[in-house]
């Protein structure tokens, strides 16, 4: 209890079938646990009838999904999937469930819980799904909540939000938390002790410091010097390369029109300027919504540009018409 343990590995090491383990959600008849036991509290959980499993999900232990996109019911609002849970594992009054949700909300910083209250999922930003999937996991207060890579889709303001907020939570409420990551950034930030999986087994335990400062398995050494500096080794360009691509005051705005009423105009991209030489990388960073996706599509012109120039080996394509792009 009050422990946070990351399992981290690269892909396809075992880390989410454990996590299904645990949880009972794999097919039984395809991935049955051949060994060994999972107790939770006690419990050997691969004795665990699905009835038994069903009661104890939520009460006893709780997961966040990698997507909540495809976890989440798309045509019931959020908190209808919240309130579900306390229909049936509580013997709460509508009142009081509904007064319970908008309570968990709040405790995980969505806005404005009574609109939130009835919102459905395609509205909500993907840190706001993240958050209703938290509310969800905690709304029975288990033991145990196992995060399945929640913030690989998140953007890093938002991912560090999230992790923030499952810190606070495993603070306040005393809960369990087994992370399941592949980021070393993320097991620096949030661990207290780490379990490296490869090919389905633990080949290094320790607490995070043990393991990030002195790795002492070869394939955690491998993991941790792979994890990217912020100092990278910098490379000589030959100053003459010629530019392959450049924009000049390259803008993309969005706008809703009505009837009655002038619409809202979104700046998506505005007076991007960029340049590329031959053999270099050019990195675009932001947040979500900052328009980076906006200005690469303009570029390819999947979209076009509201005004600006685009250059691509000197010749410029921002009008060309669609059937010279092909």
């Amino acid at each position: 209890p009050g422990e946070i343990l990351c399992i981290v590995g690269e892909s396809g090491s075992g880390k989410s079938v454990t996590a299904h383990t645990v949880m009972g959600l794999l097919p039984r008849q395809q991935l049955r646990p051949t060994a060994g036991q999972v107790l939770l509290q006690d419990e050997d959980l691969l004795l665990a009838s699905d009835e038994r499993l069903r009661a104890l999900r939520g009460v006893g232990m709780a997961m966040i999904f990698q997507e909540p996109m495809t976890a989440l019911n798309p045509v019931l609002q959020v908190g209808q999937q919240i309130e579900e849970m306390l229909l049936n594992h509580t013997q709460l009054s509508s009142r009081e469930r509904h007064r319970k949700v908008l309570d968990l909300m709040h405790s995980v910083s969505l806005p404005d819980p009574d609109k939130m209250h009835k919102a459905y999922p395609h509205q909500l930003s993907g840190g706001q799904r993240q958050r209703v999937m938290i509310a969800m996991a905690l709304a029975l207060d288990p033991p145990l909540l196992i995060a399945d890579e929640p913030t690989t889709a998140l953007d890093v303001t938002t991912q560090a939000q999230i992790l923030q907020l499952i810190k606070d939570l495993n603070r306040d409420h005393g809960t369990g938390v087994m992370f399941i990551t592949h980021d070393f950034g993320v097991v620096a930030d949030i661990a207290d002790r780490v379990a490296v999986m490869q090919w389905g087994r633990i080949v290094e335990t320790g607490t995070a410091e043990q393991v990030l400062r002195n790795p002492q398995n070869d394939y955690t050494r491998m993991l941790v010097s792979a994890v990217p500096s912020l100092k990278p080794k910098l490379r000589e360009l030959d100053p003459e390369s010629p530019v392959v691509l450049s924009t000049q005051d390259l803008r993309k705005v969005y706008g809703q029109s009505g009837w009655f009423k002038r619409g809202r105009v979104v700046n998506a991209a505005n007076d991007v300027n960029i340049q590329v030489k031959r053999g270099q990388t050019l990195g675009i960073v932001g947040e979500s919504g900052s328009g980076k996706s906006t200005v690469a599509r303009c570029i390819v012109r999947l979209i076009d540009p509201s005004a600006g120039a685009i250059y691509l080996d000197n010749d410029e394509i921002a009008s060309l018409p669609v059937n010279q792009l092909r």
